[in-house]
Order: structure tokens, then sequence, then C-alpha cells
């Protein structure tokens, strides 16, 4: 049994009430409305230009690998708050162990193909949060690579080369940009 048939997500209606828990592949197989958070960190850089932390996720994940996504995706246990959940995935994929404060925003259901006959379909919750700098210890089944990008490079790269990005990415990187103001001149 591989790992991701032993893992469960929580199934929802459309209004976010759970209805059980299935296995994540078959869900993924059966494209099941479920439960997500999407976590971006991001700091501002010298410039006064938003920067993002995007993960390249590892290529043999069994979907979306080798694609550039926001910080950090996963699923909350049964019973597991969010931010807790957000947390526990930022350190068992990025290694990254210190306090953060989270902004917790929207939530919006999607539905995207991915090939192999696996369908991701989730009420997912957008989560951001501000640092400075963060120490990381990538783990290699979960993430390739991991990179801060500026507002101007990402938008450009999803614009000219949007197969790099995960299905979910862009609607991801909409809401945090619309729930994170940056700050005017006279604040920086």
């Amino acid at each position: 049994m591989t790992s991701t048939q032993r893992h469960h997500v929580v199934l929802v209606s459309p209004n976010g009430e759970p209805q059980g828990i299935a296995e994540k592949l078959e869900a993924h197989q059966q494209g099941w409305l479920h439960m997500a958070f999407s976590v971006m960190l991001f700091r501002c850089n010298a410039n006064g230009e938003r920067e993002y932390l995007l993960q390249r996720r590892a290529a043999d994940k069994y979907h979306s690998g080798g694609l550039w996504t926001n910080t950090c995706c996963s699923h909350p246990k049964q019973d597991e708050p969010i931010a807790a959940a957000a947390k526990r995935r930022l350190y068992e994929e990025l290694g990254i162990a210190r306090p953060l404060n989270f902004m917790m925003g929207p939530w919006f259901e999607y539905r995207a193909e991915l090939g192999n006959g696996l369908i991701e379909h989730e009420l997912d919750q957008v989560i951001a949060c501000e640092v400075n700098r963060v120490d990381m210890i990538l783990n290699p089944d979960e993430v390739e690579d991991c990179r801060w990008w500026s507002e101007s490079e990402v938008r450009q790269a999803v614009a000219e080369s949007p197969e790099r990005f995960t299905a979910w990415f862009e609607q991801v990187l909409t809401r945090i940009h619309a729930m994170v103001e940056l700050p005017t001149a006279s604040q920086i």
C-alpha cells in the first residue's frame, strides 16, 4: 500500500459541511469534493515588490509532479483545524518550524482534470503569511525545489507558461493578492 492510499481526505458538501472521509487516491479518482488548504508565504523586497515563496512539487508525486505551486497545499485530517494542518504540512514538506501568523482567507471550490484519470475537486481555504525569512529543510519526497519569486516574475511566468504551474495555483495567487495589501510608499 502506498502512502497516498493510506491517507484520507475529508469529503464535504459545497457549503463545507463534512460528509465523511475517503482514501485520498480514491477521492481523486472519483472527483469527490474534499477539504483542502493552500498556504502562501510572502514578503516585500527592498523595492517594495511582493515576493512569494513557491515550491516545485517532487517529480514523482502522484499528480502535478514537477510543477510550481504555492508554498504548501494539502488536506486536513478529520477533525483537524485548518491552521494546525497548515503548520503540520509546512513542517512535513519544507521543514518550516517557526511560529507563523496566518491570515485565514476565503474558501473557493475548483475542479480540474489532472491526467492519469485523476480529478482534483477541492473546497480550498487560502492562507497567507508574511515572513521576512524562513529556514527550510526540503523533504525530497514532497518538494523538488523552493524559491522566492517576485510578483511580476510569477505573473509573467503564469501568463507565458501556465503549464509550468499546478491547476489551482493561479486561483490561489489571485485570492492571495486580494487578501494582502502592499504598503504605500510612505510606509516603506
